[in-house]
């Protein structure tokens, strides 16, 4: 029997309000595809930055220099992630999850159709250049906003009993938003000649963002307001950002711990174990394929461990997912230093699919059972996107130790492990959350520890 079924049902006794099965479908599937919109429109950026924006943005610089600076302003939609995050986390908490929902999609899908029509280098010079920036930094303030608020509109609306499963449905955007641009370059540049390519084709990714966009929105836009947030009593939080660090330091700190691990490992195995593997000799194609196949196996355990989170709680299977990273960090870096290609894949499997997904499914429903629902927006937000700042600049920020240790990976390997220790710290120092009630009076949190089980006296 599962932890949240031992504890109770929360709605029965009238706390939880109750939406139909249906409803709660409708939301989970909902917020599924509208984050997956706006993940392939964050990621798009990145396979574009790799193929064209070199070349036709940056003509006057070498093919080195200009893939680094184009890769540079991929990286500005880091930076402007946790400001982003901050910002909504603050609306989703005074105006409501839906309205930043809307926002953030409507801001992040604009900012990709207008990638698409930008001319290129040789008919508005730098100009374009700086346009780049601008998107980049536009994509990363929504998606920012956005992740946080599509947690919880699915959380809020879930029973307890289930709310891990539906939480992970939220983070299958990621990885199926990493996937679809992939896709759909790969199918222009077969199909394409490189004249035509580079002229127009390169285009119709960005443009065929409309269309999504579209579809999110008008799916979005008739979604219900999350049944917490329309149900509080009294006035909405004035500022709920300063109130988390006021009065929730611990859950906000711990919670920023667990966190690191996550992001970490997406950006070591999908960006630098493929750059350095290159560099060794192993053809990138490899790489690709390998990165691909352990993602498309990652779709199909999400909501596995997400499911298993209900029953055995966050906690352990969080904690699995860590201990799995912790233990293959060596062996994969292993694999691509001695160039068994044939082994790859295996290990990208075993640190992606199976430890990066027990970590990120439970996620969603994790993190939103550490807040009350009066700031639960920004307490999210801060600890998801603070967290998945450290841990992606940090770690594009340690790719220097590849070179400190004369192309072996052993001391970028032992950062990462260093990173898993701290995860696992601090995810142990955190409370067992599942099955509490999401609407449990603001005095029961008790500094945030205290937690108090839905049905519980």
């Amino acid at each position: 029997m599962s932890i949240a079924t031992q504890s109770g049902d929360a709605a029965t006794e009238g706390m939880e309000p109750a939406p139909s099965p249906a409803m709660i479908r409708k939301v989970a599937i909902a917020s599924c595809i509208g984050t997956t919109v706006e993940w392939y429109d964050f990621f798009i950026y990145a396979t574009a930055s790799a193929l064209v924006f070199n070349k036709l943005f940056f003509p006057n610089l070498s093919p080195l220099v200009g893939s680094l600076v184009a890769l540079g302003t991929y990286a500005a939609g880091f930076v402007a992630r946790p400001v982003g995050g901050l910002v909504f986390g603050i609306i989703g908490d005074r105006k409501g999850r839906k309205s930043a929902l809307v926002i953030t999609l409507l801001m992040v899908g604009i900012a990709t159709f207008i990638v698409g029509l930008l001319p290129t280098y040789e008919t508005i010079g730098a100009a374009g250049a700086v346009v780049l920036v601008i998107v980049r930094l536009i994509h990363g303030f929504g998606i920012g906003g956005e992740q946080g608020n599509a947690i919880l509109i699915t959380c809020e609306h879930a029973p307890p009993a289930s709310r891990g499963f539906y939480g992970s449905l939220v983070q299958f955007g990621a990885p199926a938003g990493f996937i679809l641009p992939l896709g759909i370059f790969a199918l222009l540049t077969s199909t394409l000649s490189e004249e035509a390519f580079l002229s127009w084709g390169w285009r119709i990714p960005f443009l065929a963002s409309a269309l999504l966009v579209g579809v999110g929105m008008y799916i979005r836009v008739n979604l219900s307001e999350s049944p917490l947030f329309k149900h509080q009593h009294g006035p909405r939080e004035r500022n709920p950002l300063r109130r988390i660090l006021a009065e929730y330091p611990r859950a906000v700190l711990m919670g920023t711990g667990a966190k690191l691990l996550e992001a970490t490992v997406f950006t070591t195995y999908a960006v630098i174990l493929t750059a350095y593997a290159v560099s060794q000799g192993v053809p990138r194609s490899v790489m690709t394929e390998a990165t691909l196949i352990a993602i498309v196996i990652e779709l199909v355990t999400l909501p596995l461990f997400g499911a298993l989170s209900d029953r055995w709680g966050r906690k352990p299977v969080y904690l699995l997912g860590a201990g799995i990273n912790l233990l293959l960090v060596f062996p994969t870096f292993w694999t691509v230093y001695a160039g068994r290609q044939d082994l790859i894949w295996l290990l990208l499997v075993g640190t992606l699919a199976l430890g990066h997904a027990a970590m990120y499914a439970p996620q969603a429903a994790f993190f939103a059972e550490l807040f009350p629902t009066r700031v639960r927006a920004s307490g999210i937000s801060f600890v998801q996107q603070i967290g998945a700042l450290i841990g992606s600049v940090g770690t594009l920020g340690a790719g220097w130790l590849l070179a400190v240790g004369g192309g072996t990976p052993w001391l970028l390997a032992g950062y990462i492990s260093l990173i898993a220790i701290i995860t696992l710290a601090c995810t142990s120092a955190l409370p067992e959350t599942a099955g509490r009630s999401l609407d449990d009076p603001e005095e029961n949190w008790g500094g945030n520890f205290g937690l108090r089980r839905s049905g519980a006296g």
